[in-house]
């Protein structure tokens, strides 16, 4: 069975106005995720990354082209819509963690899980999972400040896969971490991916670009080259 296309972008195109003055944050993106795959999307500051990785994760509109995810087009869906889709399909990591400091680790990782209205036993059974899976069950009842960097980050990633979306979105999910933390993650995603996962990464790292199924280069918006991970 051939895989599944989660992402599809035809021809995407973002320009930003401001006082008379376009910005063509990105221009005629193609681009298309199978399930299962881990996609590095790399480039160099100010080239489009994150404008992307805000479309792709229906945080931003594309000002042309189309959007297809999971089979069905983005364009038209209304902001409720698009906000249950966040919820239900996509898993959000991003470089300042974004917990909620007067909540607890467990907290934070069901907070997602309670939009979605789901019971507290499955609830507890998901975030227990969560945190058992990025090795921070021991830490459910903590603060965020209570925690390291590299802690922190692990609860987001649980946070994100807590509600077992279609793909995970991560946003320079190393950027706020020494080298040591930034591998320990790094680790935790490729083996998130190894157990199933559909990945896509914004980095600007190389060496984390690498770890990558698939790298798609960037540069003033433009996809200019498309690499493979090595045999």
């Amino acid at each position: 069975m051939s895989p599944r296309s989660i992402i599809q972008l035809d021809a995407i195109r973002k320009v930003f106005t401001t006082d008379e003055v376009e910005t063509h944050a990105l221009s005629d993106i193609h681009l298309e995720i199978q399930e299962g795959e881990f996609i590095s999307i790399a480039g160099p500051s100010g080239c489009g990354k994150s404008t992307l990785l805000s479309i792709l994760g229906l945080l931003d509109t594309p000002t042309h082209g189309r959007y297809t995810l999971n089979g069905k087009p983005v364009a038209g869906l209304n902001l409720s819509e698009r906000a249950r889709i966040r919820n239900h399909e996509i898993g959000f990591i991003f470089q300042s963690f974004n917990l909620i400091g007067d909540l607890t680790v467990y907290e934070n990782v069901e907070l997602p899980l309670v939009y979605r209205g789901l019971p507290l036993g499955e609830r507890r059974t998901r975030v227990m999972e969560a945190l058992e899976e990025v090795g921070m069950s021991h830490r459910s009842k903590h603060l965020p400040s209570q925690l390291s960097g590299g802690q922190q980050q692990r609860v987001a990633v649980a946070r994100a896969v807590g509600g077992r979306p279609s793909i995970l979105l991560a946003d320079e999910p190393t950027g706020n971490l020494d080298s040591t933390n930034g591998d320990a993650v790094m680790d935790l995603l490729k083996e998130l991916h190894r157990r199933g996962s559909t990945i896509c990464m914004v980095t600007h790292d190389q060496r984390f670009a690498q770890h990558a199924d698939r790298t798609i280069h960037l540069f003033d918006g433009r996809v200019v080259e498309e690499s493979f991970a090595k045999a």
